[in-house]
């Protein structure tokens, strides 16, 4: 009786391991499709997380190492199921329940994983490594006794807050980076304070986004969302350090207490410098010395002009009266002087100078003594450019946000769906853009930004006092809502970009038969629209509602017969775009990183498209002949993951004008197809994909920043001469 109770006891826990195992072994198949459909949804999410990193990441900044962290994990465990599901094609009756068990654990890291990947916060930070980097400095002229009185006071024990005040165009922002840099060396053999933080503020005064810039700043992470919690976040680490704080750019006042900020004292050693066109909104703050900086002097100003056309222009005769005259109407305004003297760069006809004065005056006559003043002067530099499709090139930077860093191929590409660099192929058309840009800022027009530019604010106020009543811009201002139907009248281009706006009600059907551009991208929250919102919008050229919410267009976009770009790049929440056979003008349409299943009803219909990306992860089909009848494509992206998407190595040969491909091809034929069909052709990009219907993997990332790229999954070639297909790929790279 004693040995009888522990052999039961054992038998029980066998028979519930043996049931366990039974479990294993019968739902393995269910079991391995819920892992698939796992990991179908954590590669998605990390597509978002992929594509929002590359939104956000500019110059100086850096992932953040828990965003680095997840997403080797990510890979890991797609190494992890890549193993389990080979291992799944040949399996032997005895090793099914143990993989059974593997599979069932492996969906739990997953779900673990799809858990972590929810940030909340933002997903770059500054870099460490370039924090206190100097800025690239401008030309300064004068401005001594300005920075001396600025640094007098930052040196002070007696003076914790110092105001830099003075008329839009001064050079405020230019002297302060020069303080900027200074103390950055100054910190390098002496230390002084242990941070140095430079905070652009901007017209559109929005305290949570102050915040968040002064978080980045100090690469403080994961700020709650109250704003009162934020504040004090902010207030206890700049309280523990010795620092400048430098808010650029202040438009109106505000209590430093409710976004964070210290008021610096003797005790903690700190300071804070604001800049602003205000003396009244710096001694709200509370400011206790302002310093006002003057307009340059006679001989300064002609220093500064001479610095930006070159001194040859002072050996041409009879020129020296009217360039005195020239440098005179400028009013020692060093951003007008650099403007006005890069337009007369290379010019040395002294007619040409003679007729310059004289529409200079008829500028500066018209908006005398208005605050507009100065857009006179700048004007004139703009009218110079004469050309107007490069005027609208450059009218066309004021729908991005204040101080916004544009990023030039992005901004090209507007200027290619517009129309202003008229037609050609996409590397010329890219050409030209680029010449026009670099036009720009050699006239000081655009201001160089690393690999962007950037619009001076004031340049950005004058851009659109020209273009008023015609531009509707609130970028990046925190919107709601938008605007009511008698603000839309007259309006020919409209910018409500990065914004909070969350839905477009059926009570806004706006009446603009005039409106052609319309630019709601990055207003994640957007997640509606109704359908009579595009209902008297006749003229629209152009739409992006790209990395928005939506979930399905409005059945009116079919109406949209003069569209040219339908941008909707990053609407992950997308499953349903309604016919587009109207769309008969359309040469743009983007769909990537959208939720879509299905390719959009009508799309052979579209005979002029040029670019078209299908890059998704969720697309099913491409229906056999579609591609043939889009005879005009330039730019083709259809790099599918999902193997039931097939390309066809013969119709895609018939795509004759093609200069950026990327795609895969499942079949060894089909390939070969291609590959026969460009040789003696020139395309400027390409990334050709070969494997086999269930091979997983991403070929991208191998091939970042290569212009022509094969690749290969060597299984299916069989016994064909791997020789001859290494020669075909020399033969093209």
């Amino acid at each position: 009786m004693e040995l009888v109770l522990p052999i039961c006891e054992a038998l029980k826990c066998f028979g519930h391991l043996t049931c366990t195992y039974m479990e294993h072994h019968r739902k393995l198949e269910r079991r391995m499709n819920d892992l698939l459909a796992k990991q179908r949804q954590l590669n998605a999410i990390k597509s978002d997380v992929e594509m929002k990193i590359k939104t956000e990441l500019r110059l100086g900044r850096c992932v953040r190492q828990e965003v680095e962290n997840w997403l080797l994990d990510v890979q890991t465990i797609n190494g992890k199921i890549q193993n389990i599901d080979e291992r799944t094609q040949n399996l032997s009756c005895f090793s099914r329940g143990h993989l059974g068990k593997q599979v069932s654990q492996t969906v739990e890291e997953v779900k673990e994983i799809i858990e972590q990947g929810r940030f909340t916060g933002a997903l770059v930070i500054d870099d460490p490594s370039t924090a206190g980097v100097p800025f690239q400095l401008e030309h300064l002229e004068g401005e001594t006794a300005v920075i001396a009185d600025i640094w007098k006071h930052l040196m002070s024990d007696e003076n914790g807050m110092v105001g830099v005040c003075g008329m839009g165009g001064i050079g405020k922002t230019t002297i302060m980076k020069h303080i900027y840099n200074q103390l950055l060396e100054e910190n390098k053999s002496k230390p002084l304070f242990e941070k140095i933080i430079w905070v652009t503020v901007s017209q559109v005064f929005n305290i949570t986004r102050l915040q968040q810039d002064i978080a980045d700043a100090m690469n403080i992470e994961d700020l709650p969302k109250p704003k009162q919690k934020r504040a004090a976040v902010l207030r206890n680490e700049l309280r523990q350090i010795r620092h400048v704080l430098i808010l650029d750019d202040v438009w109106e006042g505000f209590v430093l207490e409710k976004v964070g900020i210290p008021i610096p004292i003797f005790s903690n050693g700190s300071r804070l410098v604001l800049t602003s066109r205000s003396n009244v909104v710096c001694r709200f703050i509370g400011c206790s010395e302002i310093v006002e900086v003057p307009p340059l002097s006679n001989e300064e100003s002609m220093n500064l002009f001479l610095a930006h056309t070159g001194r040859g222009i002072l050996k041409v005769p009879s020129l020296e009266e009217i360039l005195g005259d020239i440098v005179g109407e400028c009013d020692g305004l060093p951003l007008a002087i650099a403007v006005i003297a890069g337009s007369m760069k290379g010019i040395y006809d002294v007619v040409e100078w003679r007729n310059a004065l004289t529409e200079l005056g008829d500028h500066v006559t018209s908006v005398k003594g208005t605050d507009k003043e100065i857009y006179g002067r700048l004007k004139f530099s703009f009218d110079r450019l004469e050309d107007s499709n490069i005027q609208n090139c450059f009218l066309y930077c004021s729908l991005y946000p204040e101080d916004y860093r544009i990023p030039r191929v992005e901004l090209i590409e507007y200027w290619i769906d517009e129309g202003f660099l008229e037609r050609g192929s996409r590397q010329q058309l890219h050409d030209r853009g680029h010449t026009i840009l670099n036009r720009l800022v050699n006239n000081c027009l655009l201001e160089n930004a690393g690999d962007d530019v950037k619009m001076h604010d004031v340049m950005r106020d004058m851009a659109l006092y020209i273009k008023h009543p015609y531009f509707m811009v609130k970028a990046g201002t925190g919107l709601k809502e938008l605007p009511g139907k008698q603000e839309w009248k007259d309006v020919e281009r409209v910018s409500f970009m990065m914004n909070m706006v969350s839905e477009i009600p059926p009570s806004l059907s706006p009446n603009c038969e005039n409106l052609s551009t319309l630019l709601l991208q990055n207003n994640e929250s957007l997640e509606r629209i109704s359908e009579s919102f595009f209902q008297h919008m006749h003229s629209l050229n152009i739409l992006d509602l790209s990395y928005t919410s939506i979930e399905q267009l409005p059945n009116s976009v079919s109406n949209l017969e003069t569209l040219n770009a339908l941008v909707l790049r990053g609407c992950k929440e997308l499953r349903y775009v309604p016919s587009l056979e109207k769309l008969k003008a359309l040469r743009k349409l983007d769909l990537r990183g959208t939720g879509i299943e299905k390719v959009p009803k009508g799309l052979e219909m579209l005979a002029n498209l040029t670019y078209l990306n299908l890059c998704t992860e969720s697309l099913k089909e491409l229906p056999i002949a579609i591609l043939p009848r889009l005879s005009c494509l330039q730019c083709l992206v259809l790099y599918v993951k999902l193997p039931s998407v097939k390309m066809n190595g013969l119709e895609a040969a018939r795509l004759r004008k093609l200069e950026v491909f990327e795609g895969r091809f499942n079949e060894l034929i089909d390939f070969n197809a291609y590959i026969k069909s460009i040789r003696g052709r020139e395309l400027t990009s390409y990334l050709l994909v070969m494997a086999s219907p269930k091979a997983k993997f991403d070929a991208r990332p191998l091939v970042e920043g290569l212009n022509n790229a094969f690749f290969f999954n060597f299984e299916l070639l069989g016994d064909c001469d791997v020789r001859n297909v290494f020669k075909i790929v020399a033969g093209h790279q």
